[in-house]
């Protein structure tokens, strides 16, 4: 007698990489003569995702860094850093939160690294980006969704 198995859950990264990536410092070498680097840092996360294949999910962290001095900008670093990731036997609100979270808080360290190194590599000091909770912006936005939800329709 055989006994009906739940399947083997399984979260594995098959493949991490740098999909676009973009550095651009339209005021050098102006902006290189500030006296004292006072920057102000604009950052915008946004992510997504695809089924690629079966079980084969390609998640997508997309940063863009925006640097102002003097309300000019002294640089802008957009990447889009992903991965393949294997995602099998999770009920789809676990592979959501996989997906919206987990994968995110995988990418992104290394994101923050091509966005430092291209920083410096601009000339400009290593630009250092603080951990994020990915955990945190999950739940934020289930919330942000239920909250929609809620909502009365608006009468035309």
């Amino acid at each position: 007698m055989t006994e009906a198995t739940a399947p083997e859950k399984q979260f594995a990264i098959q493949k991490l990489y740098v999909k676009d990536v973009s550095f651009e410092s339209p005021g050098t070498p102006h902006t290189f003569s500030f006296k004292q680097w006072n920057p102000k840092i604009d950052l915008n996360l946004t992510n997504t995702h695809t089924q690629v294949d079966g079980d084969i999910y390609e998640a997508v962290l997309s940063i863009t860094v925006t640097v102002t001095h003097d309300d000019k900008t002294a640089f802008l670093v957009e990447i889009q850093q992903a991965g393949l990731f294997a995602i099998a036997g999770f009920e789809e609100e676990e592979k959501k939160y996989l997906i919206g979270s987990q994968c995110m808080g995988i990418l992104f360290p290394y994101a923050r690294e091509v966005i430092s190194n291209l920083s410096a590599g601009g000339g400009f000091p290593p630009l250092i980006l603080v951990p994020v909770n990915f955990d945190a912006l999950y739940q934020q936005h289930l919330q942000q969704n239920q909250a929609q939800q809620n909502e009365p329709e608006a009468k035309h």
